[in-house]
C-alpha cells in the first residue's frame, strides 16, 4: 500500500482549493516554466540527504517511486504506508516548516502550512 504527498510552493494563504488546482496541473504535465523556487530546492536537497531518491539508497528507504517528482515550484512522492515512512514524515513536515512549503494530501484532499495550522 502506498500514498503520494507533495509540497507546495504557495503562499501562506493558500487553501485546498488552490492547493488541489496546482497539485493536479503538477502531476498533469502542465509544469510552469521559469526559475526553480529556492524553497523548493532547499526542501529536496534536505531531504534527499536524509532519504536518497537516487543511488546510493538509503538502507532503509520510504519511496514507493523513484526519482521523486519535482518542479520549479513542487515535490511528489510516493510513500510506503508502513513504519519506515514514519522518520520520512515527519522529516517531510519539518522541512515544509522549515522551508514555508504547503503540504498536500490528494488522499484527503487536505492542504497545511506546517507550523502555521490548516489552511484548506
Amino acid at each position: 500500500m502506498s500514498f503520494d504527498l507533495a509540497v507546495l510552493a504557495m503562499g501562506a494563504s493558500a487553501d485546498a482549493v488552490s492547493a488541489r488546482a496546482m497539485y493536479e496541473r503538477c502531476t498533469s504535465g502542465n509544469h510552469v516554466e521559469g526559475e526553480p523556487d529556492e524553497r523548493v530546492i532547499g526542501f529536496y536537497a534536505c531531504l534527499r540527504s536524509r532519504f536518497p531518491d537516487h543511488p546510493p539508497y538509503a538502507e532503509i528507504n520510504p519511496w514507493m517511486s523513484m526519482p521523486l517528482s519535482i518542479g520549479i515550484d513542487h515535490v511528489v512522492m510516493n510513500l510506503g504506508s508502513s513504519a519506515r515512512s514514519d522518520a520520512a514524515l515527519r522529516a517531510i513536515e519539518e522541512l515544509a516548516a522549515e522551508y514555508r512549503l504547503v503540504v498536500w494530501d490528494p488522499q484527503s484532499q487536505d492542504a497545511f502550512l506546517p507550523g502555521a495550522g490548516i489552511a484548506g
